[in-house]
């Protein structure tokens, strides 16, 4: 478990607004210490500092006017916490090179589970080297530690020398550390110090049970933690994805040709891993990784699964025509990954006698390109929705959502109404003024509808629809439906709502859909 922690973090991000990215190896100019000041507890105090002001002897939690009227030529920028969170992530993003599973550890610091991925590398020395090498390269002052547990590798990175700490040395490592560094509250904390124990190492060397009736279950978790005896799971801001293929570019590309180019090589890489597991890609996403550090995810989703290389990287083109704007190559990008978020079983079948299948795959083919470059949303299919009132009876959906039933992808988009329904149904049953309508369940003969009067030759009903009470409550009405045709030849299905009753006002009628 690899630990890093940023302690400047809000002043380095000013510092590299003010000075470039790669202020610190070039060296600090001749600047005053700058700090970060926010309202606490009604007051202006400072949040934040970078070296220097620490050199002088500021402190986080120091009132702003004292601390001007100590060395007044400080410079003092407003705390912008939006700021420093979207900054941690892009550096949470860019971790993404060493391992997937990267989470966010506070406002300040990240935890890299490098489980599996340090030989990669070349071990655990050269990986943290390279890590903390390369951030301080684009103006981050950081720390880091790895060892078998998280609770090890926070406490060395924050309140240690850092480093790879082995599972022999924990005890010896962690002993003349502060109890702050078991990340207990501050009670706690406190409570350690009126005792005398102020260092993890004079914990460890007293029974437990005193520890646990004064201090509770809390402190021997902790202890436990940083002894590595009791697990404790990470959880990664993304998901891992189930395939994976990456690669690493001795000269960086800027075109989006070159982008496509390789991303088609690396997604024929992809299909044998695909092959061997029987499925398929319905989910990939495309991630660039710039010299600078900054990275760029493209997700594009498919609406079968996908194995085909020249697929894969045609929606990835549809894509990027979409999203051009919002690329910037800058001086280029040096790594390309390629993920599968989202897999399904692949069924293989032989769409004609040639055996290409194009047919099959058309269909599929245009909503995949069509739904990457104008979004998921675009294309929409009716989906039946189990409701006894029509306009409740069907919904839209995604066409990108849909399944493939059997082996026509086509059949996945299919939607059959009833023979008895309308072909065009109003979203809202728009009411009509009813003439000489049989009483009590019988049509009526003349209606007018949008102000032009209809005279009915032909009827058909009514069809009895019962309200959902668990929705509209015990009062609502039922509905009896009617299909009737006009001597112009217009066909309508119309609906009177609720009864005709002795002494009240006569049903209301309205129309809710035109048949063909």
């Amino acid at each position: 478990m690899l630990a890093l922690v940023f302690p400047h973090l809000p002043t380095d991000r000013i510092a590299r607004r003010l000075w470039g990215i790669s202020w610190r190896s070039k060296g600090r100019p001749e600047h005053p210490p700058i700090l970060c000041a926010g309202r606490r507890d009604n007051a202006m105090r400072l949040t934040a500092l970078d070296e220097v002001s620490e050199r002088f002897g500021l402190r986080r939690g120091q009132g702003l006017a004292e601390a001007r009227a100590m060395f007044p030529a400080i410079a003092v920028v407003d705390e912008d916490e939006a700021a420093d969170q979207a900054l941690i992530e892009a550096i949470a993003d860019w971790c993404d090179r060493y391992t997937p599973l990267v989470a966010l550890d506070g406002p300040d610091g990240l935890f890299l589970d490098i489980t599996g991925c340090a030989h990669l590398f070349g071990g655990e020395e050269v990986l943290l080297k390279d890590i903390l090498g390369r951030l301080f390269q684009m103006g981050f002052d950081v720390k880091g530690a790895i060892s078998s547990s998280p609770g090890v590798s926070w406490a060395v990175c924050r309140f240690g020398h850092g480093g790879v700490i082995s599972h022999d040395d924990i005890e010896k490592v962690l002993a003349p550390l502060p109890v702050n560094a078991l990340r207990l509250d501050a009670a706690a904390v406190s409570s350690l110090h009126k005792l005398g124990l102020k260092r993890i190492g004079n914990l460890l060397s007293m029974p437990r049970a005193p520890l646990a009736r004064r201090f509770g279950t809390g402190l021997l978790q902790r202890l436990d933690q940083v002894l590595g005896l009791n697990e404790e799971a990470i959880s990664p801001r993304r998901p891992v994805a189930a395939l994976s293929v990456e690669r690493k570019l001795a000269d960086p590309i800027q075109a989006e040709e070159h982008i496509l180019q390789l991303t088609g090589q690396v997604a024929a890489s992809l299909k044998p891993g695909l092959e061997a597991r029987g499925v398929g890609g319905r989910v990939f996403e495309l991630v660039l990784f710039r010299v600078d550090g900054r990275v760029f995810r493209v997700l594009v989703r498919a609406s079968q699964p996908l194995r085909d290389p020249k697929r894969i990287s045609s929606l990835f083109s549809e894509r990027l025509t979409a999203v051009h704007d919002d690329l910037d190559a800058g001086f280029g990008f040096e790594l390309l990954r390629l993920n599968v978020i989202e897999h399904e079983l692949f069924k293989a079948s032989q769409g004609d006698f040639t055996g290409d299948g194009h047919g099959d795959a058309s269909f599929a083919d245009f909503v995949d390109k069509v739904s990457a470059r104008f979004g998921p949303n675009c294309l929409q299919i009716a989906e039946l929705r189990q409701s006894h009132l029509p306009e409740r009876a069907e919904d839209f959906m995604p066409a990108m959502a849909a399944r493939v039933v059997g082996e026509n992808v086509e059949e996945a988009f299919a939607f059959v109404p009833k023979v008895d329904r309308p072909l065009r149904l109003f979203r809202y049953p728009e009411p009509i003024e009813a003439f000489a309508a049989t009483v009590p369940d019988g049509p009526p003969q003349r209606f007018r509808w949008r102000r032009i009067v209809h005279r009915v030759v032909r009827a058909e009903g009514p069809e009895r629809i019962s309200p959902e009470w668990w929705l509209d409550g015990k009062d609502a009405e039922e509905r009896d439906y009617f299909r009737l045709e006009s001597e112009a030849g217009r066909r309508f299905w119309i609906f009177r709502e609720g009864r005709y009753k002795a002494g009240d006002a006569a049903p209301v009628w309205r129309v809710h859909g035109i048949l063909a």
